[in-house]
C-alpha cells in the first residue's frame, strides 16, 4: 500500500481526468462557435487544472465516504459473530484487502461451524450411548426389587438370588461410573501420575497372573513372544500402565476365540523408548471401526449386545493414560486374524533393553 497508489486515488483521477477533457472539449467546441476560441486557448491550461483538482477532489472525497460507510457497515455486522481476525486491525478501503479478510474470516467461520457440528454429533451419540449403558443395570436392579416388594420378599431362596443379581446390577453401575469419573479426570488433565522406576517385564507378568482363571475359561494362554531373563525398566506410573495392560489384555480375552493366544512383547523403539505390544488371534476388527475404537462407548458390535460385559471406556482411558504420559498408542488389526495393540513408554536411565 505505501509503494502503490491507493486504488481509490487511481479510480478519482482517472474520473477527474475523463470529466477534464469533457468539459474541455464541451467548452472548446461552445466557444469555436461563437467566435471566442482564440481567448480560450489562451486560458486552457489554467482551466484545465482548476477543472481536474475540482473534479478530483469531488470525486475522491464522496468516494471515499460512499465506500467508508459501507465497509464500516460490514465491519460492524461481522463484529456481531464476536470475531477477532476481522475487526481487531483498522478499518481498510482497499476492496483487494478487505477480500482477503473476509476471505479468511470466512474459512474460519467454516472450520468453527464444522467442527462445533462435530462435537454436537458426538455429544449426541455420547448421551445416548451413557443412557443405553446406564439403563441396563438399572432397569435389572429395578426389575428385580419390584418382584421382591411383589410377593416374593417371602421367599427366601428367591429373595436372596434376586438381591444377588440387583446387587451384580450396582456393581456394574458403579463400574461405569468409575469409569466415567476416571476419563473425565484424564480428559481435563485433573490426573496425578506417581512416577517411578519399575519392570516392565514384572508388571506383566502379574497381569497375566491376575487375568489367568478368566483366559483359562476360554482356554486362552497369556504369553510373552520370548524369555525375559534380564529385567527391563521404565519409568511410568505403574498403576496406571497397569491398568492399561489390564484393559487391553482383558479386551484380547473377550474377543479372542476359545483355545487362542495373547501374546505379549516388549521391543526396543529408539534410543530411550520401549514398545510393548499385545497380540491376539481373535475375531480381529474392520477397517472402518480403527479409527474410532479410542472414543467413549464405541462399540464395533451395533446390535446392542452387551453379553461381553464392560463399561465400554477401557480403551478410552487407555488412550488417556497414554497420552497423559505423553506416549503414543497404536492399533493394527485384521478380521478373523487377530489385533494388536501397542504402546510407547520411556526407558529409565542405564536400563537395558530387550535381548
Amino acid at each position: 500500500m505505501a509503494t502503490k497508489l491507493r486504488r481509490s486515488y487511481r479510480f478519482s483521477l482517472r474520473s477527474a481526468f475523463y470529466i477534464t477533457l469533457f468539459l474541455i472539449l464541451s467548452a472548446g467546441i461552445l466557444l469555436y462557435l461563437t467566435d471566442l476560441i482564440d481567448a480560450y486557448w489562451m486560458a486552457l491550461p489554467v482551466l484545465a487544472v482548476l477543472v481536474f483538482s475540482i473534479a478530483f477532489l469531488v470525486v475522491q472525497i464522496r468516494a471515499e465516504r460512499f465506500i467508508y460507510r459501507r465497509i464500516e457497515q460490514i465491519y460492524e455486522d461481522v463484529s456481531l459473530l464476536e470475531s477477532t481476525s476481522l475487526t481487531s486491525g483498522p478499518i481498510t478501503t482497499d476492496l483487494r484487502t478487505l477480500n482477503e479478510e473476509i476471505e479468511n474470516f470466512a474459512r474460519a467461520k467454516k472450520i468453527e461451524i464444522d467442527t462445533l457440528r462435530i462435537r454436537e454429533e458426538y455429544r449426541k451419540e455420547f448421551l445416548g450411548n451413557v443412557s443405553h449403558e446406564l439403563k441396563t443395570p438399572l432397569f435389572t436392579v429395578q426389575g428385580y426389587i419390584h418382584t421382591l416388594l411383589d410377593g416374593a420378599l417371602d421367599d427366601k431362596k428367591v429373595r436372596r438370588k434376586y438381591l444377588n443379581r440387583a446387587a451384580k446390577g450396582v456393581e456394574r453401575l458403579i463400574y461405569i461410573i468409575k469409569d466415567l469419573d476416571l476419563i473425565t479426570k484424564l480428559e481435563v488433565g485433573d490426573l496425578h501420575l506417581e512416577w517411578e522406576t519399575f519392570d516392565i517385564v514384572e508388571l506383566i507378568q502379574s497381569v497375566f497372573d491376575l487375568l489367568e482363571m478368566k483366559a483359562a475359561r476360554k482356554e486362552i494362554s497369556l504369553v510373552f513372544d520370548m524369555e525375559y531373563t534380564t529385567p527391563i525398566y521404565v519409568r511410568a506410573d505403574k498403576e496406571k500402565i497397569q491398568q492399561v495392560l489390564t484393559n487391553l489384555v482383558v479386551n484380547s480375552i473377550k474377543y479372542g476365540y476359545p483355545k487362542g493366544t495373547t501374546e505379549v512383547s516388549v521391543e526396543n523403539l529408539i534410543k530411550n523408548k520401549v514398545i510393548i505390544r499385545v497380540t491376539d488371534n481373535g475375531e480381529g476388527i474392520a477397517e472402518q471401526h480403527l479409527t474410532r475404537l479410542f472414543e467413549r462407548f464405541y462399540r464395533v458390535d451395533k446390535s446392542g449386545s452387551r453379553k461381553e460385559g464392560g463399561s465400554g471406556l477401557g480403551l478410552a482411558i487407555v488412550k488417556h493414560i497414554i497420552e497423559a504420559h505423553n506416549e503414543k498408542i497404536y492399533v493394527e488389526s485384521d478380521v478373523d486374524v487377530g489385533s494388536e495393540f501397542s504402546f510407547t513408554l520411556e526407558k529409565a536411565k542405564g536400563s537395558p533393553g530387550p535381548d
